[in-house]
Formats: structure tokens, sequence, C-alpha cells
């Protein structure tokens, strides 16, 4: 099976050659979303996931960005970074993993009920992999949730991503998502109000659910 047929060869390659590990234990923690753009990650998360829900956080850092009010029963987060995994308070369970160099995921099948990926899709380089890994594990009719903003760290987004526009974004984010085995898949975007002091980040989502059983 050719994931990326179709793509070009150098399509999910990013300009720096350090692993994942070392090059994000350099970089500040925390999240590089602004503070109002994290505020409608929450406002969607409060809509879509499950109370009292099993939920896996993909490329998890300091924040999962939860409803502090919304009990779940299981927070799961995979991540390079330990320290930012253990600041995480949401967190039932961590795993450090490049999911980058290993996109399977440790977790059995149909075991959760929703994927959250936020602000991490820019830097996937086997997405395809991920979203199929994601689909297992995922129960039948369980969800994922794909949400960015519109920056990144050029030296590891992927080639395509920067090349790409805003719509043609949501496309790949589809796409690939597509080949991972979620058929219908949903978009959508929310944009700061005018002249507001924290928020200046647009954010834009991608959601689908499984459907059944998965090749």
């Amino acid at each position: 099976m050719n994931d990326l047929h179709g793509f070009h060869p150098g399509a999910f390659v990013c300009a720096s050659s350090e692993s994942d590990t070392a090059f994000w234990s350099t970089r500040p923690s925390g999240p590089m979303l602004d503070a109002g753009a994290c505020t409608a990650v929450t406002a969607l998360y409060r809509t879509m996931l499950p109370e009292g829900g099993r939920i896996l956080d993909l490329m998890a850092g300091s924040d999962s960005h939860l409803p502090a009010d919304v009990p779940f029963d299981e927070v799961i987060g995979i991540g390079v970074e330990a320290p930012a995994l253990e600041a995480n308070g949401r967190l039932t369970q961590r795993i450090v993993q490049d999911l980058n160099e290993t996109p399977e995921l440790p977790l059995a099948d149909e075991s959760l009920d929703a994927v959250c990926l936020c602000d991490v899709v820019p830097y996937l380089r086997q997405p395809v992999p991920l979203f199929r890994e994601t689909a297992r594990v995922l129960q039948p009719g369980g969800l994922v949730l794909v949400t960015y903003g519109n920056g990144f760290v050029a030296q590891k987004a992927v080639a395509l991503w920067q090349a790409l526009e805003t719509d043609d974004r949501q496309r790949l984010v589809r796409i690939l998502m597509q080949r991972g085995g979620f058929e219908h898949t949903d978009t959508g975007s929310v944009a700061p109000p005018p002249n507001d002091a924290v928020w200046h980040d647009t954010i834009y989502g991608v959601t689908a659910r499984r459907e059944g059983d998965i090749v």
C-alpha cells in the first residue's frame, strides 16, 4: 500500500535532521498557540468530547486544553518530552514516544472514545500510518479532532505544509485522514474577534468519526 501516492517524495520531509526529542527539548515548554486560541480549542473540546470518556492526546505537551470542569475516565498523553508530560496534570497515563519515528500506538484496539491532535499536524512525517493507528484504537463512532493555527516552527514543519495556503491545508488533512481510514471528515474554523488583546491565531479544525470496521 502506497500511503503517499500522488505526493512529491519530499512532501513530508522537514528541514531539521535533529531528532524530535532533542529538538523540542531545547524549546520553551507550553503551547505555541496564543491564549485566546487555546481557549477556542478548549471550547471545541467541551462541545465534542464525551464526558467520562477515554481520551488520547497525541504529541502531547504540558497542557491538553481539556475543559477543567469536565471529568474523563482516562486521559493518555503520548509525546517526546517527558518533563512536559509530567507537568500535564490532566494526564492519567504518560507515554514517552517519538510518533514520527514509531507511529504505532501502544494501545489496544477499540479502546478509546476520542483522539486529539492539537497544533501538531504540521509536524507529522508519517501522517497516514498515524491516522490509521488512530482509527484502530478508536471505538466505532469514536472521534478524532485535529486542530491547528496559522503558525508553525519552520525547522520541523514538513515541506508540503509550508508550501500550502490555508484552504489547501485543510484539504490536505482531510486527504490524509481519509487514507488512514476516516471516510467522512468535517472542517471548520474560528477567527478571533477584532482587536482582541489575547487572541490573534485563527483556529482550524478537521474532525471525523470511526465508522464500523476498518480495513
